[in-house]
């Protein structure tokens, strides 16, 4: 028994020896080899400064530079590093603050941390910077590091391009990158590419003297970091479309989107009111993002994307076109008589004056009320099923076109507009208690359709390419990596044959019908009018449109707030757009026509000074 207890004792006495033994050679390792801790025992007189990366660039689809970086410079502080001979007048006269404003500041930053450097003075520029640079030994626990902030050459694409913004807690808890005092996306591209546009941040660690003044690198750069810059990106974007796009919708209200149908590449998105991007960037962006935001126009809000309770009006009427042909309740040659509108008991839908009746294409060509009311109730009415499930069947196709969900567009805040449901109905009228008539509406797209004009251009696109849809985007190429970004492709179960028919009364709009003012000369463009109605003044005029008519290379959307019909406003600048892209000048002959909708003024009163 007493040799078992003794061998127990020898294991128990060999074990405590060994656990000895590795504590004495961390103990080794920590004070003698291991650098970091003497590091960290030496930050009283080390300054770990932040290395920011350069922001990406960000070009348009012909290598023009939309978005650079400028340089400032932050004003930061370690409070623990504060020492009595600080000069804080000759701070504050720098600085062009009150002592008063100095100690808030500082009991503010402290209270975050008295180890870790803090922004004191954020955004200085190069002016700013250099009396405060010679005095810097002044000031202990202060020193300057460099930042970029946007600097946007064109002046254009404010709702595209987005802007920058400090970070709040809310990003820091949700991702580590960040800390107090850095810049994120906002909006725009520079939110939704924030992770590939940021880069990565770098550190260098340098040694400080009691005057504060930098002694050089610590151990020779062994701890430092580089940073590296974000990635730069060139967009689907052509500037020149989007700057003249923007000088066509000066002083109106609404928007216009142009994809070049084949790659769903959006080619401009213009929203207006739109505002300078400049605006928001440095020290004034605060006070300038107040005076956008208070602004009665909405200068901020993204038209093209959220503007999605107005209904597309006639230019839906393409839409139902196809659907009847896909449904067999219509055909080529079907016509329909039209006597000022439609009329069905006490109901009546009016019409605008035109000949009658009219085939498919002249019902496309002059726009007839009476038409597609009778189409649609012909769908909805289509014997072997309920209205219930005739409407369901017309809407699975709606949505094919892209309507009534988010495209997924790379920008944040898209809406979805809205194509109503059997379920919405049954709500409102009772299960099995709307008909046909009770939802005519839906036929000349009026009623609870709501579309954006994002919506309605790729409609336009899916029927220019008869039959399919890329998904628009705006991002073309990482320009450090190889290839083209391509869009996700929506083939539409509709016969390609319905969309030449539907195509050709298109064309019919603008050589003699609701578009004719809108003639290209040598170009063929298919387009159709639209008029959104609004009971609070005048209607919204809409126009959509393609061209060629072969292998079309531009679609277009143009919405103008209170513009009238869609031949007084929408279309000329669809017109406007079309020939300023294929052609990249204007005819001759429509330069007084341009002039005339340059210079148009739909903004008027009060609201038209701001």
């Amino acid at each position: 028994m007493g040799s078992k207890y003794a061998e127990r004792r020898y294991i128990i006495i060999g074990a405590l020896v060994l656990l000895g033994l590795i504590f004495i050679i961390r103990l080794f390792f920590i004070q003698v080899m291991d650098d970091s801790y003497k590091l960290s025992a030496e930050s009283n007189v080390l300054r770990h400064i932040t290395k920011y990366p350069a922001r990406g660039l960000i070009f348009d689809r012909n290598g023009e530079l939309l978005v650079s970086n400028k340089a400032y410079y932050d004003l930061m502080v370690v409070p623990r590093q504060i020492t009595e001979k600080m000069d804080t007048n000759k701070l504050c006269q720098i600085l062009d603050i009150t002592k008063e404003d100095f100690i808030s500041r500082m009991q503010k930053i402290s209270k975050y941390s008295r180890f870790k450097p803090s922004v004191f003075e954020k955004q200085l520029s190069d002016a700013n910077y250099a009396p405060l640079q010679e005095k810097m030994y002044l000031f202990p626990g202060f020193f300057v590091q460099t930042r970029t902030l946007r600097k946007y050459p064109d002046n254009i694409g404010g709702h595209i391009l987005g802007y920058i913004g400090e970070v709040n807690q809310v990003a820091i808890d949700k991702d580590p990158y960040y800390t107090q005092g850095d810049y994120i996306g906002a909006s725009g591209l520079e939110k939704y590419y924030e992770e590939d546009l940021r880069g990565k941040k770098g550190v260098q660690v340098v040694m400080v003297d009691v005057h504060n003044r930098v002694k050089g690198s610590f151990q020779s750069g062994k701890y430092d970091s580089a940073a590296v810059a974000g990635k730069d990106l060139i967009l689907t974007l052509d500037a020149q479309l989007q700057e003249y796009g923007e000088a066509l919708m000066k002083n109106k209200i609404g928007s216009i989107v142009a994809i070049e149908p084949e790659t769903g590449e959006i080619l401009a998105l213009v929203n207006s009111p739109t505002y300078d991007p400049n605006l928001l960037v440095g020290r004034a962006r605060s006070k300038n993002y107040s005076i956008l935001n208070n602004d009665t126009l909405k200068p901020l809000f993204n038209r093209a994307l959220m503007s999605s309770q107005n209904p597309p009006g006639s230019t839906f009427k393409l839409v139902n076109a196809l659907i009847s042909q896909q449904f067999g309740v219509v055909t080529p040659t079907t016509r329909y008589g039209c006597q000022m509108g439609y009329r069905a008991g006490s109901f009546r839908m009016g019409c605008h004056s035109h000949p009658s009746p009219q085939d498919l294409r002249g019902s496309i060509q002059h726009s007839c009320n009476a038409y597609y009311a009778n189409v649609f109730r012909n769908i909805l009415d289509k014997k072997g099923q309920t209205v219930s499930e005739n409407f369901q069947d017309w809407r699975d196709l709606v949505v094919e076109f892209g309507l009534g969900n988010k495209l997924g567009i790379d920008l944040p805040n898209e809406l979805s507009g809205n194509v109503p449901s059997v379920g919405f109905y049954d709500k409102y009228y009772g299960e099995g208690r709307w008909k046909s008539l009770t939802v005519v509406s839906l036929a000349i797209g009026q009623g609870e359709l709501g579309a954006t004009p994002l919506q309605l251009a790729n409609m336009t696109a899916a029927i220019a390419n008869e039959g399919y849809y890329i998904t628009p985007h705006l991002l073309r190429q990482i320009k450090s990596e190889p290839g083209i970004m391509h869009g996700k492709r929506h083939d539409i179960p509709i016969e390609k044959e319905y969309f030449k028919v539907v195509k050709d009364g298109a064309e019919k709009v603008v050589l003699a019908g609701t578009g004719a003012r809108s003639k290209i000369p040598g170009i063929i463009m298919c387009g159709k009018t639209g008029t959104a109605q609004n009971p609070h003044g005048e209607d919204h005029s809409i126009f959509i449109a393609f061209a060629p008519k072969e292998n079309p290379q531009i679609a277009v959307a143009v919405f103008v707030e209170n513009g009238g019909g869609g031949n007084k406003f929408g279309a000329p600048i669809a017109s406007l757009v079309i020939e300023k892209y294929l052609n990249d000048t204007i005819a001759k002959s429509r330069l007084e026509f341009e002039k005339r909708i340059l210079e148009a003024n739909l903004i008027s009163g009060e609201k038209s000074k701001k």
